[in-house]
């Protein structure tokens, strides 16, 4: 009955947001604000949006070092494939999918490169926030047209975020300096808990910990931190062009502005981040910076259109290269790739004596048959 309710109530969720956005708007006016958007602005914005997949696939790259040695090209295909899934799948597939890619192509621990995606989310929360109290602290009395008191608890939204993302930084690298502790808490729950699956959780915190091993060397978490501007300020860039096409004119600080609340609106569990994201575009632009709703709703499917439509067709494309298909994926992300994984860099090759029996799996082809394609 639950998994019959569960689409039902995002499907609503969706056409709810959907609506929010258009409540203002008329369709015919949409289309010819998108007909007259400047072409030159919106195809550098796709060129800044794709380079923050490259620069994703750079900075996991660096987190990934203290694991193993990895190469840029299977972080990127890795990093194309997990957005791509996590638009096509619900429940952001992709964050399990991309570190399972990954632990295949270069043989790693799959559990302890989930946690430097895990690292990597806190990473981007916290620059998100960082950028956003930047422009909070020096946007200038004209930075903001709208209300006053709905940008102020905006701003009290943002610097509570940033207290919780820098307490979760502080927590994992507590449990990174302290794996027993880690640990410990793995016996308590592995007191209750049946002994097979006591035993695979324990199995996962200690592998879990291995990934947080970025959180042990400062100078490399410092690195990780300082290549997570340009990320985010190449995203920033995208949604300002696309802005600026549209006619749409705020300083490019108040971008950082514009996309805290995207971030929030893409956090709504709808298909392709469809309705949240254009319900947070929309009510960016609008209450904060006096933009007509047809401007803003038509910027909005733009710049949903170039954030998604083209890393998700490499990343399909991706996928059949890696003979990934979407059963396959959503297999995986159901149960976490958890029996499909080598337990390690110690795995040898597919078929040897390290490497599980359902290593071979049809849903993903083995880097031996891949080799021999």
């Amino acid at each position: 009955m639950r998994r019959r309710v569960r689409p039902v109530l995002i499907l609503l969720l969706t056409l709810g947001l959907l609506a929010f956005s258009f409540r203002n708007a008329d369709l015919q006016g949409v289309w010819a604000e998108t007909r007259r958007a400047d072409p030159v602005p919106l195809t550098l914005a796709l060129l800044a949006t794709l380079a923050t997949y490259a620069l994703r696939a750079l900075r996991w790259q660096y987190l990934l070092a203290p694991l193993g040695k990895t190469r840029f090209s299977s972080a990127f295909k890795a990093t194309v494939i997990g957005f791509a899934a996590s638009f096509l799948l619900p429940a952001r597939a992709g964050e399990v999918i991309r570190p399972y890619v990954l632990a295949r192509r270069e043989r790693l621990s799959a559990p302890a490169a989930f946690a430097t995606v895990i690292l990597e989310r806190l990473l981007d929360l916290l620059v998100v926030l960082l950028l956003f109290a930047w422009f909070v602290l020096t946007a200038g009395p004209g930075g903001v047209a709208g209300d006053p008191a709905e940008f102020a608890r905006v701003k009290l939204g943002g610097i509570t975020a940033v207290g919780v993302a820098i307490a979760g930084i502080a927590f994992f690298f507590v449990m990174a300096g302290q794996p027993e502790r880690l640990g410990r808490l793995g016996l308590r729950l592995g007191a209750v808990l049946p002994a097979r699956l006591s035993r695979a959780l324990a199995g996962f915190l200690r592998t879990f910990t291995e990934g947080l091993a970025v959180m042990r060397q400062p100078r490399r978490l410092l690195v990780s931190l300082v290549l997570s501007f340009p990320l985010w300020l190449s995203i920033a860039a995208g949604i300002w062009l696309t802005s600026r096409a549209f006619s749409i004119t705020f300083p490019f600080a108040g971008s950082f502005l514009v996309m805290a609340i995207l971030v929030v609106g893409v956090a709504v569990p709808t298909p392709g981040a469809i309705g949240g994201f254009h319900a947070a575009y929309e009510f960016a632009a609008g209450t904060f910076f006096a933009v007509p709703a047809d401007r803003a709703v038509g910027a909005a499917f733009v710049l949903h259109a170039i954030s998604f439509v083209p890393v998700t067709i490499l990343g399909v494309l991706f996928m059949v290269g890696e003979g990934l298909t979407l059963a396959g994926a959503r297999d995986i992300a159901a149960t976490g790739g958890r029996d499909d994984l080598p337990s390690g860099p110690q795995a040898g090759p597919a078929g040897s004596p390290g490497t599980p029996p359902s290593v071979s799996r049809p849903a993903l082809a083995s880097p031996a048959k891949r080799g021999a394609r």
